[in-house]
């Protein structure tokens, strides 16, 4: 059988886009090696948040406004909310560019958002040790997508509609030119279609070395959670919001499902092989882990850590996405570069690749390949 358009991922990129364009008319083809919202995954895991702040990348406001109504849509058709309204606090300092940006940014896009002083960030959130931060931003209808679940929904709700899923790795593509008339699986299989979409996110630079390898990087990135005292409701959601320290790299969230409250640091890590890299914590990421605990929530200074992670940004020079047409395949489109923001994003960039693909829309220049260094200068998060 041949397809109108094969889609190489079953992350959030992919299942959207597959999602989107099976909507639109076209015969899909899904594909996977691991499976939807699998532990390799960089849309693997429980959690991501959701929120509208980006400085002042207005793009990824507008994009995360639009991908937010089209959660919404879809769990309302669902009849299951994976959405948890948390609130995203944003902790600024007295001279802060970035916090400036982003409260700027949200009055442009028309957001719901607070400025908070100092004073009234302590009598609301007396959670928070507030050394060094003089306000902050509340998106107070932004929060966390329950990330894994979110991934398998959209698959899910894909193949009911019409979307074929197959399990399968794709070996890397054979040195041709003009049109890819089919990819091969590993297994030797032949896969016909139309058109092809790699959405491979960390398996784009091993599926594309010569043209990627140089232009994305995967990093291995640490997660904790914190066990909460037994009956403490402060670190749950209500009352806990999800908070992005953004000055020092750090985001966290309350305590969801009875998990603990969540932990990252932001900083871009080693690299990291998503087939073969050991998912195991280091003492030193636990050690930081741990310091900023003591310095921002004393109260869980010495908490247990109840569960771990470890999965991967995959990563462009700048932060930019990458959605642009292969430059050997005419019929070949790159879907990649969530950089560790991307998640919240899937159905936009659904859409977008959707109307690349049908002629309808337009390529923005910033998720162009064409736009992509190998130098690291990371500036959107």
């Amino acid at each position: 059988m041949s397809y109108d358009i094969a889609v190489v991922g079953a992350g959030v990129f992919g299942v959207w886009t597959a999602h989107q364009l099976n909507l639109n008319g076209a015969t899909v083809l899904l594909l996977d090696a691991y499976g939807p919202g699998n532990s390799r995954a960089s849309s693997g895991g429980e959690s991501r948040i959701i929120r509208l702040g980006y400085g002042p990348d207005e793009i990824y406001s507008r994009s995360a406004q639009r991908s937010f109504v089209l959660w919404q849509q879809l769990f309302e058709n669902l009849r299951q909310s994976l959405l948890e309204t948390t609130g995203v606090l944003w902790l600024a300092r007295e001279h802060d560019p970035y916090a400036d940006a982003t409260l700027a940014t949200l009055e442009r896009i028309n957001a719901n958002r607070e400025r908070l002083d100092h004073d009234e960030l302590a009598r609301r959130f007396p959670q928070f040790d507030l050394a060094r931060v003089a306000w902050g931003i509340l998106e107070p209808d932004s929060g966390v997508l329950l990330a894994r679940r979110a991934v398998q929904a959209v698959a899910a709700q894909a193949r009911a509609n019409g979307v074929e899923y197959r399990e399968e790795a794709i070996a890397p593509l054979q040195a041709v030119h003009g049109r890819l008339k089919s990819i091969q699986t590993v297994s030797g299989k032949e896969i016909l279609a139309d058109r092809f979409v790699f959405a491979c996110g960390p398996w784009l630079p091993k599926m594309f070395p010569a043209l990627l390898g140089d232009l994305i990087h995967v990093t291995r990135q640490e997660v904790f959670f914190f066990g909460v005292p037994p009956g403490e409701s402060m670190f749950g959601r209500g009352a806990l919001p999800t908070w992005i320290d953004f000055n020092d790299l750090v985001y966290g969230m309350p305590n969801l499902d009875g998990r603990g409250v969540k932990l990252a640091i932001d900083e871009h890590g080693h690299e990291f092989d998503p087939d073969s890299g050991e998912r195991v914590v280091s003492t030193s990421g636990l050690k930081a882990a741990r310091e900023y605990l003591a310095q921002r929530l004393p109260r869980l200074a010495d908490a247990p850590v109840t569960e771990t992670r470890v999965c991967q940004y995959e990563n462009t020079w700048n932060g930019d996405f990458l959605i642009d047409r292969h430059p050997d395949f005419e019929n070949v489109w790159l879907v990649g570069g969530g950089s560790g923001h991307g998640f919240k994003h899937g159905p936009a960039v659904g859409e977008y690749v959707a109307g690349l693909i049908s002629g309808t829309g337009k390529l923005e220049t910033r998720f162009s390949l064409a736009s992509k260094k190998k130098v690291r200068e990371r500036k959107v998060f």
